[in-house]
């Protein structure tokens, strides 16, 4: 669990980044959920774009996604998703 403190940083980061990914209509496949775990283990920190034609709102699919991934939700804004997993890779900067 991230503090609120830890919360606040990551969403000044999120401001600035540009979604990664995009899900749409054929929702959370398994390549989606290798792909998401790939970056947040790159990078920490993901935005992904829910597009219109999704199956779930983007407050359903950060609840799913952070079930099946382990990750901490950071925000949810219309239809972007942040979400936040510390890498277990020594070798890079980490966020928090």
């Amino acid at each position: 669990m991230i503090s609120t403190k830890d919360r606040a940083k990551l969403k000044s980061i999120a401001v600035n980044l540009q979604p990664k990914m995009q899900i749409g209509k054929d929702g959370l496949s398994d390549n989606s959920l290798k792909q998401i775990i790939d970056v947040l283990e790159k990078d920490e920190i993901l935005k992904i774009n829910v597009l219109n034609n999704c199956d779930y709102t983007a407050k359903e699919l950060i609840n799913i996604i952070c079930e099946k991934v382990l990750c901490e939700p950071v925000l949810t804004v219309g239809n972007k998703i942040v979400v936040y997993k510390k890498s277990s890779k020594n070798n890079i900067s980490h966020i928090l």
